[in-house]
Order: structure tokens, then sequence, then C-alpha cells
């Protein structure tokens, strides 16, 4: 059996406090990818101007609140597995799987918080298992 997991980008998300100006866009890919489980995942997220290290990569299971997988751009959240580490400063941006398992099935945002107030600018890639015989 073997098993794929495709992403696919589902769209930009936009989110602005009010009275707020929103002029940093993020633009995720890849907008489809194809991983047998063991594979290296990777996802960039560019911004259109550097927000420094202020970024964060969150991993959202259904049925669950968004989990901190990543903040500072390269630092690891508590309790998150070693297999994901991100990358990057300024405008590029890069979360990586290194080893991909049936449980990474999630949708992943990355999210930039350089502006104060705090602006948050989220893409989403939404990932799903899928078995061919």
């Amino acid at each position: 059996m073997d098993m794929r997991t495709p992403a696919q980008l589902l769209g930009l998300l936009l989110l602005c406090l009010p009275g707020v100006r929103c002029d940093i866009t993020m633009t995720q890919s890849p907008s489809s990818l194809s991983a047998s489980p063991g594979d290296r995942v990777t996802i960039t997220c560019p911004a259109s101007q550097s927000v420094s290290s202020w970024f964060a990569w969150y991993q959202q299971k259904p049925g669950q609140a968004p989990k901190l997988l990543i903040y500072h751009a390269t630092s690891l959240g508590s309790g998150v597995h070693s297999k994901f580490k991100g990358s990057g400063s300024g405008t590029d941006f890069t979360l990586s799987i290194s080893s991909l398992e049936p449980e990474d099935v999630a949708t992943y945002y990355c999210l930039q918080h350089s502006s104060s107030p705090p602006t948050v600018i989220q893409a989403m890639t939404q990932t799903s298992q899928e078995a061919e015989v």
C-alpha cells in the first residue's frame, strides 16, 4: 500500500484589527504536494516586507484548537516533536517536517506579528491523507 499526503493551498485569510493598516501579505506554498510517510516536507511562506523574526507556524487538526509549532521563526513550541523545524528571517520563512507521519494530517498556518499593535495575517495549507492500493 502506498500512502501519500497531498497538501492543497486553500487560500489567503487576512485578519486586521480595527484601525490598523494591513500592508504585509503572506503567500504560502506549494499549492499542492505529494509525499509518502517518512519523507521530508517543506512549506514556504514569504512576506511582502520584512517581519524580522516575528513569525510563527501553527498546526490545526480537525476538531482541535490550533497548536503552536514554531515561534520567533525558529524556536520549537513546548511539547512539539523535533521533526518540525522552522527557518528564515526577514521575508522568507520555511516549515519543514523531517519525517512525515499519518498524524501530521492537519491545516498549517503561517503567521506574522511584527506590527504594533499586532496584525495577524494567516495563509493556510491543508493536508489530507490518501491511500493507493
